[in-house]
Protein backbone atom coordinates (compact mmCIF):
# COMPACT_ATOMS: atom_id res chain seq x y z
CA UNK A 1 0.00 0.00 0.00
CA UNK A 2 1.46 3.25 -0.58
CA UNK A 3 0.13 6.37 1.83
CA UNK A 4 0.71 9.94 1.05
CA UNK A 5 1.20 12.40 3.53
CA UNK A 6 -0.02 15.85 3.41
CA UNK A 7 1.91 18.87 5.78
CA UNK A 8 -0.64 21.81 6.15
CA UNK A 9 -0.24 24.71 7.86
CA UNK A 10 -2.77 27.27 6.69
CA UNK A 11 -6.46 26.71 5.54
CA UNK A 12 -5.03 28.19 1.91
CA UNK A 13 -2.54 25.89 2.02
CA UNK A 14 -5.22 22.85 2.35
CA UNK A 15 -7.27 24.85 -0.42
CA UNK A 16 -4.21 24.34 -2.81
CA UNK A 17 -3.38 20.92 -1.75
CA UNK A 18 -7.42 19.61 -2.98
CA UNK A 19 -7.22 21.56 -5.78
CA UNK A 20 -4.13 19.59 -6.89
CA UNK A 21 -5.82 16.58 -5.68
CA UNK A 22 -9.32 17.25 -7.73
CA UNK A 23 -6.52 17.87 -10.88
CA UNK A 24 -5.06 14.67 -10.42
CA UNK A 25 -1.95 16.79 -9.88
CA UNK A 26 -1.05 13.34 -7.70
CA UNK A 27 -0.97 9.88 -8.59
CA UNK A 28 -3.39 7.23 -6.78
CA UNK A 29 -2.79 6.49 -3.15
CA UNK A 30 -4.32 3.74 -0.80
CA UNK A 31 -4.64 6.13 1.66
CA UNK A 32 -4.10 9.75 1.80
CA UNK A 33 -3.20 11.65 5.65
CA UNK A 34 -3.52 15.67 6.31
CA UNK A 35 -1.07 16.52 8.46
CA UNK A 36 -1.93 19.58 10.48
CA UNK A 37 0.58 21.50 11.73
CA UNK A 38 -0.31 24.93 13.64
CA UNK A 39 3.05 27.27 13.52
CA UNK A 40 1.34 30.21 15.58
CA UNK A 41 4.09 31.98 18.15
CA UNK A 42 1.06 30.90 20.60
CA UNK A 43 -0.72 28.04 19.38
CA UNK A 44 -2.79 27.12 22.41
CA UNK A 45 -4.39 30.59 21.78
CA UNK A 46 -4.83 30.43 18.08
CA UNK A 47 -6.75 28.07 15.69
CA UNK A 48 -5.15 25.37 13.63
CA UNK A 49 -6.54 25.12 9.89
CA UNK A 50 -8.55 21.89 10.84
CA UNK A 51 -10.28 24.15 13.44
CA UNK A 52 -11.20 27.21 10.56
CA UNK A 53 -14.65 27.59 9.20
CA UNK A 54 -14.48 25.92 5.80
CA UNK A 55 -12.14 22.94 6.78
CA UNK A 56 -14.83 20.44 6.61
CA UNK A 57 -15.68 21.14 2.81
CA UNK A 58 -12.13 20.14 2.38
CA UNK A 59 -11.70 17.09 4.69
CA UNK A 60 -13.09 14.59 2.56
CA UNK A 61 -10.44 14.25 0.36
CA UNK A 62 -8.73 12.77 2.60
CA UNK A 63 -8.74 9.29 4.58
CA UNK A 64 -7.43 10.92 8.22
CA UNK A 65 -6.28 14.06 9.39
CA UNK A 66 -3.98 14.00 12.25
CA UNK A 67 -1.99 16.84 14.39
CA UNK A 68 1.75 17.31 14.01
CA UNK A 69 1.39 19.79 17.53
CA UNK A 70 0.27 16.83 19.12
CA UNK A 71 2.67 13.97 18.31
CA UNK A 72 6.08 16.16 18.78
CA UNK A 73 4.48 18.18 22.12
CA UNK A 74 5.16 19.98 24.38
CA UNK A 75 7.69 21.14 21.33
CA UNK A 76 6.36 24.20 19.15
CA UNK A 77 6.88 22.78 15.36
CA UNK A 78 8.63 25.73 14.11
CA UNK A 79 11.98 24.96 16.08
CA UNK A 80 12.06 21.43 16.19
CA UNK A 81 13.78 18.46 14.43
CA UNK A 82 14.74 15.15 15.08
CA UNK A 83 18.31 14.68 15.96
CA UNK A 84 20.17 12.83 13.70
CA UNK A 85 20.75 9.44 15.75
CA UNK A 86 17.30 9.91 16.64
CA UNK A 87 16.00 9.83 12.99
CA UNK A 88 15.35 5.95 12.88
CA UNK A 89 13.46 5.81 16.14
CA UNK A 90 11.07 8.64 15.46
CA UNK A 91 10.36 7.23 11.90
CA UNK A 92 9.33 3.86 13.78
CA UNK A 93 7.25 6.17 16.29
CA UNK A 94 5.23 8.30 13.61
CA UNK A 95 4.65 4.73 11.28
CA UNK A 96 3.41 2.66 14.61
CA UNK A 97 1.29 5.60 15.73
CA UNK A 98 -0.28 6.21 11.77
CA UNK A 99 -0.67 2.12 11.50
CA UNK A 100 1.85 3.25 8.50
CA UNK A 101 3.67 -0.68 8.38
CA UNK A 102 6.24 -1.07 5.62
CA UNK A 103 3.98 1.11 3.35
CA UNK A 104 5.87 3.17 1.05
CA UNK A 105 5.15 6.93 2.05
CA UNK A 106 5.26 9.90 -0.21
CA UNK A 107 5.41 13.37 1.48
CA UNK A 108 3.96 17.06 -0.04
CA UNK A 109 4.99 19.81 2.03
CA UNK A 110 5.35 23.51 2.38
CA UNK A 111 7.79 25.45 2.64
CA UNK A 112 10.85 22.80 3.03
CA UNK A 113 13.73 24.70 3.92
CA UNK A 114 12.37 25.23 7.07
CA UNK A 115 10.80 23.30 10.05
CA UNK A 116 8.59 22.02 10.59
CA UNK A 117 8.32 20.97 7.03
CA UNK A 118 12.11 20.18 7.08
CA UNK A 119 11.95 18.16 9.79
CA UNK A 120 9.63 15.92 8.83
CA UNK A 121 10.82 15.29 5.90
CA UNK A 122 13.77 13.87 7.58
CA UNK A 123 12.36 11.63 9.87
CA UNK A 124 10.81 9.95 6.59
CA UNK A 125 14.61 9.43 5.09
CA UNK A 126 14.39 8.76 1.32
CA UNK A 127 10.64 9.09 0.38
CA UNK A 128 9.85 11.05 -2.66
CA UNK A 129 8.74 14.67 -1.60
CA UNK A 130 6.27 17.23 -3.82
CA UNK A 131 6.85 21.06 -2.42
CA UNK A 132 3.63 22.98 -2.77
CA UNK A 133 3.96 26.76 -2.57
CA UNK A 134 0.67 29.01 -1.02
CA UNK A 135 2.03 32.27 -1.50
CA UNK A 136 4.92 34.36 -3.30
CA UNK A 137 7.69 33.18 -1.43
CA UNK A 138 8.09 30.53 -4.15
CA UNK A 139 8.91 33.18 -6.88
CA UNK A 140 12.14 33.91 -4.71
CA UNK A 141 15.20 32.02 -3.75
CA UNK A 142 15.50 29.24 -1.16
CA UNK A 143 15.63 30.84 1.88
CA UNK A 144 18.18 28.50 3.10
CA UNK A 145 20.68 25.73 1.99
CA UNK A 146 18.97 22.63 2.16
CA UNK A 147 20.76 19.56 2.92
CA UNK A 148 21.48 17.42 -0.35
CA UNK A 149 20.02 14.38 1.44
CA UNK A 150 16.63 16.52 1.26
CA UNK A 151 16.97 19.15 -1.59
CA UNK A 152 17.52 15.72 -3.96
CA UNK A 153 13.99 14.36 -2.96
CA UNK A 154 12.63 16.92 -4.33
CA UNK A 155 10.55 16.14 -7.60
CA UNK A 156 8.22 19.41 -8.29
CA UNK A 157 7.54 22.33 -6.70
CA UNK A 158 3.66 23.12 -7.21
CA UNK A 159 2.39 26.51 -6.94
CA UNK A 160 -0.31 28.67 -7.76
CA UNK A 161 -0.53 31.12 -10.81
CA UNK A 162 -0.73 33.95 -9.16
CA UNK A 163 1.67 35.82 -11.52
CA UNK A 164 1.19 34.53 -14.93
CA UNK A 165 4.22 33.96 -17.04
CA UNK A 166 6.52 34.36 -14.03
CA UNK A 167 8.18 30.99 -12.68
CA UNK A 168 9.27 30.69 -9.29
CA UNK A 169 13.26 30.54 -8.27
CA UNK A 170 12.46 28.14 -5.22
CA UNK A 171 14.20 24.98 -5.65
CA UNK A 172 15.56 25.24 -9.02
CA UNK A 173 19.25 24.79 -7.66
CA UNK A 174 18.21 21.01 -7.64
CA UNK A 175 16.75 21.05 -10.81
CA UNK A 176 12.91 21.34 -9.39
CA UNK A 177 10.26 21.72 -11.93
CA UNK A 178 7.55 24.04 -11.39
CA UNK A 179 4.44 22.81 -11.72
CA UNK A 180 1.37 24.92 -12.04
CA UNK A 181 -2.30 23.88 -10.05
CA UNK A 182 -4.67 24.26 -12.27
CA UNK A 183 -6.78 28.01 -11.51
CA UNK A 184 -10.08 26.62 -12.56
CA UNK A 185 -9.44 24.10 -9.58
CA UNK A 186 -8.29 26.46 -7.05
CA UNK A 187 -11.61 28.83 -7.68
CA UNK A 188 -13.35 25.64 -7.39
CA UNK A 189 -12.70 24.75 -4.31
CA UNK A 190 -12.68 28.39 -2.67
CA UNK A 191 -15.92 27.99 -4.10
CA UNK A 192 -16.66 25.84 -2.16
CA UNK A 193 -15.65 27.82 0.78
CA UNK A 194 -18.31 30.78 -0.02
CA UNK A 195 -20.56 30.86 2.43
CA UNK A 196 -18.48 29.40 5.04
CA UNK A 197 -18.16 31.69 8.56
CA UNK A 198 -21.73 32.03 10.13
CA UNK A 199 -20.56 35.88 11.92
CA UNK A 200 -19.00 37.24 8.46
CA UNK A 201 -20.94 40.18 8.66
CA UNK A 202 -22.45 41.67 5.40
CA UNK A 203 -21.42 44.39 3.38
CA UNK A 204 -21.87 45.32 -0.59
CA UNK A 205 -18.98 46.32 -1.98
CA UNK A 206 -17.00 48.08 0.76
CA UNK A 207 -12.73 48.57 0.58
CA UNK A 208 -11.26 45.65 2.16
CA UNK A 209 -8.58 46.42 4.32
CA UNK A 210 -6.04 43.15 5.02
CA UNK A 211 -3.37 43.42 7.93
CA UNK A 212 -0.56 40.68 8.32
CA UNK A 213 0.95 41.61 12.12
CA UNK A 214 4.01 42.94 10.37
CA UNK A 215 5.56 44.18 14.18
CA UNK A 216 5.45 40.26 15.26
CA UNK A 217 8.36 40.01 12.55
CA UNK A 218 10.07 42.79 14.27
CA UNK A 219 9.78 44.24 10.70
CA UNK A 220 7.82 47.19 12.08
CA UNK A 221 7.14 48.39 15.77
CA UNK A 222 3.18 48.35 16.55
CA UNK A 223 3.14 51.72 16.47
CA UNK A 224 4.07 51.59 12.59
CA UNK A 225 1.87 49.13 11.86
CA UNK A 226 -1.18 51.06 13.69
CA UNK A 227 -0.10 53.75 11.06
CA UNK A 228 0.50 51.57 8.14
CA UNK A 229 -3.51 50.64 8.84
CA UNK A 230 -4.47 53.97 9.56
CA UNK A 231 -2.64 55.20 6.00
CA UNK A 232 -5.04 52.22 4.30
CA UNK A 233 -8.04 53.69 5.96
CA UNK A 234 -7.27 57.26 4.64
CA UNK A 235 -6.22 56.01 1.18
CA UNK A 236 -9.14 53.92 0.55
CA UNK A 237 -11.83 57.05 2.02
CA UNK A 238 -9.40 59.71 -0.29
CA UNK A 239 -10.70 57.44 -3.14
CA UNK A 240 -14.57 57.70 -2.35
CA UNK A 241 -14.67 54.62 -0.32
CA UNK A 242 -17.11 55.38 2.64
CA UNK A 243 -17.49 51.41 3.64
CA UNK A 244 -14.55 49.97 4.73
CA UNK A 245 -13.91 46.23 5.93
CA UNK A 246 -10.75 45.46 8.04
CA UNK A 247 -9.55 42.02 7.70
CA UNK A 248 -6.86 41.72 10.66
CA UNK A 249 -4.32 39.22 11.34
CA UNK A 250 -5.81 36.40 13.66
CA UNK A 251 -2.91 37.25 16.20
CA UNK A 252 -2.81 40.82 15.71
CA UNK A 253 -3.72 42.59 19.13
CA UNK A 254 -7.20 44.33 19.77
CA UNK A 255 -5.57 47.28 19.57
CA UNK A 256 -4.96 47.71 16.13
CA UNK A 257 -8.50 47.03 15.15
CA UNK A 258 -9.65 49.78 18.16
CA UNK A 259 -7.10 52.63 16.69
CA UNK A 260 -8.39 51.80 13.54
CA UNK A 261 -12.18 52.80 14.46
CA UNK A 262 -11.53 55.77 16.04
CA UNK A 263 -9.41 56.87 12.69
CA UNK A 264 -13.09 55.35 10.82
CA UNK A 265 -14.52 57.89 13.36
CA UNK A 266 -12.78 61.26 12.38
CA UNK A 267 -12.98 60.25 9.32
CA UNK A 268 -16.74 59.81 8.30
CA UNK A 269 -16.35 56.53 7.62
CA UNK A 270 -18.62 53.21 8.11
CA UNK A 271 -15.56 50.76 9.25
CA UNK A 272 -16.54 46.75 9.57
CA UNK A 273 -13.74 45.07 12.00
CA UNK A 274 -14.09 41.13 10.82
CA UNK A 275 -13.74 38.88 14.22
CA UNK A 276 -13.77 35.49 12.34
CA UNK A 277 -11.08 34.08 11.05
CA UNK A 278 -12.01 33.31 7.13
CA UNK A 279 -10.07 33.16 4.44
CA UNK A 280 -9.66 36.87 2.12
CA UNK A 281 -11.00 34.73 -0.91
CA UNK A 282 -14.35 33.90 0.89
CA UNK A 283 -14.36 37.34 1.23
CA UNK A 284 -13.64 38.54 -2.39
CA UNK A 285 -16.91 36.28 -3.52
CA UNK A 286 -19.51 37.37 -0.33
CA UNK A 287 -19.06 40.77 -0.62
CA UNK A 288 -17.21 41.35 -3.99
CA UNK A 289 -14.78 44.49 -2.67
CA UNK A 290 -14.76 47.06 -4.79
CA UNK A 291 -10.97 47.82 -4.02
CA UNK A 292 -8.63 45.75 -1.73
CA UNK A 293 -5.67 47.33 0.00
CA UNK A 294 -2.98 45.66 1.56
CA UNK A 295 0.80 45.55 2.12
CA UNK A 296 2.45 42.50 0.63
CA UNK A 297 -0.18 40.11 1.36
CA UNK A 298 -0.57 37.08 -1.34
CA UNK A 299 -4.50 37.83 -1.22
CA UNK A 300 -3.47 40.92 -3.20
CA UNK A 301 -2.61 39.02 -5.85
CA UNK A 302 -5.55 36.39 -5.60
CA UNK A 303 -7.78 39.10 -6.05
CA UNK A 304 -6.25 40.66 -8.90
CA UNK A 305 -5.46 37.77 -10.79
CA UNK A 306 -7.89 35.17 -9.93
CA UNK A 307 -11.13 37.34 -9.17
CA UNK A 308 -9.95 40.89 -11.12
CA UNK A 309 -10.66 42.70 -8.60
CA UNK A 310 -9.48 46.26 -8.12
CA UNK A 311 -6.32 46.48 -5.82
CA UNK A 312 -3.70 48.51 -4.26
CA UNK A 313 -0.56 48.37 -2.17
CA UNK A 314 0.71 50.53 0.24
CA UNK A 315 3.93 50.68 2.73
CA UNK A 316 5.95 48.52 0.72
CA UNK A 317 8.79 51.10 -0.19
CA UNK A 318 9.32 51.31 3.71
CA UNK A 319 9.31 47.54 3.95
CA UNK A 320 12.15 47.16 1.54
CA UNK A 321 13.96 49.40 3.55
CA UNK A 322 13.08 47.59 6.48
CA UNK A 323 13.67 44.20 5.43
CA UNK A 324 16.82 42.76 7.17
CA UNK A 325 18.80 40.56 6.16
CA UNK A 326 18.78 40.91 3.03
CA UNK A 327 18.16 37.74 2.37
CA UNK A 328 14.81 37.88 4.27
CA UNK A 329 12.69 35.70 2.48
CA UNK A 330 9.66 38.37 2.56
CA UNK A 331 11.89 40.90 0.16
CA UNK A 332 10.69 38.85 -3.23
CA UNK A 333 6.90 39.52 -2.09
CA UNK A 334 7.41 42.58 -1.05
CA UNK A 335 9.75 43.42 -4.39
CA UNK A 336 6.73 41.71 -6.69
CA UNK A 337 3.79 43.71 -5.20
CA UNK A 338 5.49 47.14 -5.21
CA UNK A 339 6.70 46.69 -8.69
CA UNK A 340 3.34 45.46 -10.30
CA UNK A 341 0.45 46.63 -8.23
CA UNK A 342 -0.69 50.46 -7.96
CA UNK A 343 0.59 52.81 -5.21
CA UNK A 344 -2.85 53.15 -2.84
CA UNK A 345 -1.44 57.11 -3.29
CA UNK A 346 -1.64 57.36 -7.33
CA UNK A 347 -5.55 58.03 -7.16
CA UNK A 348 -4.80 57.60 -10.97
CA UNK A 349 -2.74 54.76 -11.19
CA UNK A 350 -5.27 52.77 -8.55
CA UNK A 351 -8.20 53.96 -11.03
CA UNK A 352 -6.41 52.45 -14.06
CA UNK A 353 -5.14 49.54 -12.39
CA UNK A 354 -1.79 50.40 -13.85
CA UNK A 355 0.63 47.65 -13.56
CA UNK A 356 3.88 49.32 -13.16
CA UNK A 357 5.87 46.49 -14.76
CA UNK A 358 5.66 43.41 -17.73
CA UNK A 359 6.03 40.30 -16.48
CA UNK A 360 9.67 40.32 -18.79
CA UNK A 361 10.88 42.89 -16.99
CA UNK A 362 9.65 41.80 -13.62
CA UNK A 363 11.71 38.43 -14.46
CA UNK A 364 14.53 39.87 -14.71
CA UNK A 365 14.59 42.14 -11.44
CA UNK A 366 13.74 39.24 -9.50
CA UNK A 367 16.61 37.06 -10.83
CA UNK A 368 18.45 39.89 -9.94
CA UNK A 369 17.14 40.27 -6.65
CA UNK A 370 17.30 36.29 -5.97
CA UNK A 371 21.41 36.53 -7.14
CA UNK A 372 22.05 39.42 -4.45
CA UNK A 373 19.90 37.44 -1.43
CA UNK A 374 21.97 34.10 -2.15
CA UNK A 375 24.70 34.57 -4.28
CA UNK A 376 26.17 31.08 -3.41
CA UNK A 377 22.87 28.91 -3.86
CA UNK A 378 22.36 30.28 -7.45
CA UNK A 379 25.90 31.50 -8.97
CA UNK A 380 24.35 31.24 -12.26
CA UNK A 381 22.36 34.22 -11.93
CA UNK A 382 25.35 36.61 -11.36
CA UNK A 383 25.36 37.23 -15.30
CA UNK A 384 21.34 38.05 -15.51
CA UNK A 385 22.13 39.89 -12.66
CA UNK A 386 25.07 42.03 -13.77
CA UNK A 387 22.68 42.78 -16.91
CA UNK A 388 19.98 44.17 -15.01
CA UNK A 389 21.97 46.37 -12.86
CA UNK A 390 24.31 48.00 -15.87
CA UNK A 391 20.30 48.57 -17.65
CA UNK A 392 17.97 49.36 -15.10
CA UNK A 393 19.38 50.48 -11.99
CA UNK A 394 17.83 53.92 -11.48
CA UNK A 395 16.18 56.28 -8.94
CA UNK A 396 13.29 53.96 -8.79
CA UNK A 397 14.74 50.26 -9.23
CA UNK A 398 17.62 51.15 -6.26
CA UNK A 399 14.89 50.37 -3.64
CA UNK A 400 15.22 46.48 -4.36
CA UNK A 401 18.90 46.78 -3.68
CA UNK A 402 21.44 47.50 -1.57
CA UNK A 403 24.53 49.28 -1.90
CA UNK A 404 26.70 47.69 0.74
CA UNK A 405 25.32 44.04 -0.48
CA UNK A 406 26.26 45.41 -4.29
CA UNK A 407 29.73 46.11 -3.04
CA UNK A 408 30.27 42.95 -1.39
CA UNK A 409 29.39 40.80 -4.52
CA UNK A 410 30.85 43.46 -6.90
CA UNK A 411 27.75 43.84 -8.70
CA UNK A 412 27.08 47.12 -10.74
CA UNK A 413 26.02 49.79 -8.60
CA UNK A 414 28.54 48.72 -5.50
CA UNK A 415 31.15 51.30 -4.48
CA UNK A 416 34.46 51.10 -6.45
CA UNK A 417 37.00 48.40 -4.68
CA UNK A 418 39.46 51.61 -4.45
CA UNK A 419 37.06 53.36 -2.36
CA UNK A 420 35.12 50.50 -0.19
CA UNK A 421 37.24 51.43 3.04
CA UNK A 422 35.89 55.31 2.31
CA UNK A 423 32.64 54.50 5.19
CA UNK A 424 34.53 52.82 7.41
CA UNK A 425 37.65 55.25 7.76
CA UNK A 426 37.08 57.13 11.15
CA UNK A 427 39.43 60.22 9.61
CA UNK A 428 37.31 60.57 6.18
CA UNK A 429 34.29 60.19 8.61
CA UNK A 430 35.54 62.96 10.81
CA UNK A 431 36.53 65.63 7.81
CA UNK A 432 32.86 65.33 6.48
CA UNK A 433 30.75 66.08 9.98
CA UNK A 434 33.15 69.04 9.98
CA UNK A 435 32.71 70.34 6.24
CA UNK A 436 28.91 69.60 7.01
CA UNK A 437 29.15 71.68 9.95
CA UNK A 438 31.08 74.68 8.02
CA UNK A 439 28.44 74.79 5.10
CA UNK A 440 25.52 75.12 8.01
CA UNK A 441 27.46 77.52 9.51
CA UNK A 442 27.98 79.34 6.47
CA UNK A 443 24.79 79.44 5.43
CA UNK A 444 23.50 81.73 8.31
Amino acid sequence: MTTQIFLASTLYGTATLAAALDSDCFGAADRRILLVCNNAATPETTPAPSEMPGFERLRGRFDDVVSWNEVIAPFHPGGWAPRLDDVPLWERHVRMLWRLGDDPVELAVESIQVNPALGFCQIFTGAPVTVYADGLMSYGPTRNKIDPLVGTRVDRLLHLDLVPGLKPLLLTEFGVRPEIVPTDAFLKVLAELADTGDEVPKADEPALLLGQYLSALGILTPEEEEDLHARMLEGAVGLGHRRVVFKPHPSAPARFSRVLERRAEQLGAELTVLGTPVLAEVLYQRMRPALVVGCFSTALLTASALYGIPVARTGTELLLERLTPYENSNRVPVTIVDALLPDLADRAAVGEQCRGMTVERLTELVRAVGYAMQSKIYPDLRPDAEAYLTRHLDQHTWRYFKRRRLTSLALPGGVPAQLAFIPRNATVRRVARRARALRRSGGR
